[in-house]
């Protein structure tokens, strides 16, 4: 199998949920706005329709740190009775306070999850997008990186407390992307439908205001990936009556 139950026994399951820093373009300072410019023109190199800008900003600077913002971590954790797994908790930190959330955040993995030798950290494409899109933003805020995600210069071999499903599922082959739906899809995994998608949590959250609405698409996230890896230790997937989420 690709995974153990122990290890599985201290695995926090992680999403990010992530915004433009703000609303449009217009409202950055004059040199974010010149820096956004820079950005954008390498963006336009790989696109058949240029768009301006303001247009790009609206559409892609939610997913580049420096011009983005954290509004909701989920996280979960399975809960066991001898080996056998009766539960899965989810619960987010979410908000318009990006500090609060990686504070809330780190003071968890602080407390709970702090042996890199024993702890992990399992999500999607996290160590691509979520791991350093966190340890950016804390670093942005001044705030201590918490034990498993002091990873910087670290060699290979001395972050394998990340799990990352996308790249469990690569077997070595890096020629394409699998989304988690795909995966999920794939591993017979039922995963519930939601009103949103990545693509539209910027809308949801600067026109909407609707933080809810995000932290809930965030948590079911982090149960596809709970799910997937109990698909790859062989274990039975959960039941909807074994699932709690906390607001």
């Amino acid at each position: 199998m690709l995974v153990s139950a122990s290890s599985l026994k201290k695995m926090l399951f992680l999403d990010i949920e992530t915004v433009s820093s703000v609303a449009t373009f217009e409202e950055l300072t004059p040199t974010f706005q010149s820096l956004w410019e820079v950005k954008s023109n390498t963006l336009q190199k790989n696109m058949e329709e240029p768009l301006s800008p303001a247009a790009l900003y609206e559409k892609k600077a939610g997913i580049f740190a420096e011009f983005a913002k954290i509004v909701c971590i989920s996280v979960g954790y399975l809960h066991f009775e001898g080996n056998e797994v009766t539960k899965c908790k989810i619960k987010s930190f979410a908000g318009d306070d990006e500090k609060t959330i990686l504070s809330d955040f780190a003071g968890l993995l602080d407390t709970h999850y702090t042996n890199p030798e024993k702890d992990g950290l399992c999500g999607h494409n996290i160590k691509e997008f979520d791991i350093p899109f966190i340890c950016r933003r804390m670093v942005i805020h001044k705030i201590k990186l918490p034990g498993l995600l002091d990873i910087s210069g670290k060699k290979p071999w001395q972050t394998q407390h990340l799990w990352d499903t996308m790249d469990m599922w690569r077997f070595g082959d890096y020629k394409n992307y699998t989304s988690l739906s795909l995966l999920a899809a794939t591993l017979h995994i039922e995963t519930p439908k939601d009103d949103i998608d990545g693509s539209m949590v910027g809308q949801v959250y600067w026109k909407d205001r609707d933080v809810n609405r995000i932290s809930t698409y965030c948590q079911k996230d982090v149960l596809a990936v709970a799910q997937i890896m109990l698909a790859f230790a062989g274990m039975d997937i959960l039941s909807p009556e074994q699932v709690e989420f906390s607001s």
